[in-house]
């Protein structure tokens, strides 16, 4: 997976471990983002949860939340039952709209002595609660250790934990590149771009983190906002040098047809009709657009997924992708 890189946002995650935090000297301190623990299993309720939230909104700060899957859901069933459980904690801070960054499935442990089949099925039936319950894609946050344990999850975006200051995860599970990378517990791992562990407002270690981008390009990926009419050009598709296709934005964003995507990425795609879902390598998609029957997705976060580089060339309309091994 990729490095870290000057500019990179910063963040923090915290639980009810951290004790008061004054989340005002948190921002100031260059924090961007805080993910805040508010379930655990089937009923547990973080008790600084809500408090967390409203001070941490209140200081700017860009705000997710996330949920321990414990030992206990060894079914899909009982993932569903805490999925609900988080969902309803998320409802009780003022719905999901509330929150700046999607919904945290964290999932780290297999005291059950779980298969990896059965692992991937409680997270994929946690995942889609919380998806069908909220309508926003969650996050995936796990170890290096664990990430094996997931067998084609890899079209979620990925918050990695690894502790170091600059050697990167590696790439595993068909994740290429992770969203998120905690750096640092605060004691251990690498340091914040000021040199320090600590964070101001924070009594104590507390986790370090970083988004593989700006804080302007964290709130421009996860941000809901204001509906407006949406406005669609048309441009170029040129893939390794070569024009494969066309491309169309909608409000600014670039999307290229599904399967010319999947042909030059070298990957398995399928339309549901029905359902108007589209899949890559058996992975949902997230962003897609129908236009006179032919299914569009979302180029750049899938196209960097799989490793590949976008560019775009505003002026004349031209998406260019460059696949891993092309120079």
């Amino acid at each position: 997976m990729q490095a870290r890189k000057k500019g990179n946002a910063q963040g923090i995650d915290v639980s009810h471990h951290q004790g008061d935090i004054n989340f005002k000297k948190v921002a100031a301190d260059g924090i961007s983002f805080v993910f805040i623990k508010a379930t655990q299993g089937k009923s547990f309720r973080s008790k600084t949860f809500l408090k967390f939230v409203k001070d941490a909104k209140a200081a700017g700060l860009l705000v997710g939340a996330y949920h321990y899957v414990d030992d206990s859901a060894t079914t899909p069933e009982m993932a569903r039952q805490e999925a609900a459980n988080f969902v309803s904690a998320i409802k009780d801070a003022g719905s999901v709209s509330t929150f700046d960054l999607p919904p945290v499935m964290d999932y780290e442990s297999n005291k059950s002595n779980l298969s990896k089949t059965a692992i991937t099925a409680v997270a994929k039936a946690f995942l889609e609660e919380v998806e069908r319950l909220t309508g926003v894609r969650p996050i995936i946050y796990t170890y290096p250790s664990f990430i094996g344990n997931f067998l084609g999850l890899f079209g979620y975006p990925l918050w990695i934990a690894r502790y170091h200051a600059t050697k990167a995860p590696a790439d595993a599970s068909g994740w290429t590149r992770w969203d998120f990378w905690q750096y640092s517990d605060g004691q251990y791992g690498g340091t914040l771009p000021n040199g320090k562990m600590r964070v101001n407002g924070v009594a104590g270690p507390v986790d370090l983190n970083e988004y593989n981008g700006t804080a302007d390009e964290l709130r421009e990926r996860f941000t809901k906002r204001p509906e407006q009419p949406e406005t669609v050009t048309s441009g170029t598709f040129i893939v390794n040098g070569k024009q494969v296709g066309k491309t169309l934005l909608f409000s600014g964003r670039t999307y290229v047809p599904l399967r010319v995507l999947a042909t030059v990425l070298g990957l398995s795609c399928h339309w549901d009709t029905s359902l108007k879902v589209a899949y890559l390598n058996g992975a949902k998609l997230q962003f897609i657009q129908l236009v006179e029957g032919v299914a569009y997705v979302q180029l750049r976060p899938v196209a960097e997924a799989y490793g590949a580089v976008v560019s775009w060339d505003s002026k004349n309309k031209i998406a260019s992708l460059k696949t891993k091994g092309d120079k």
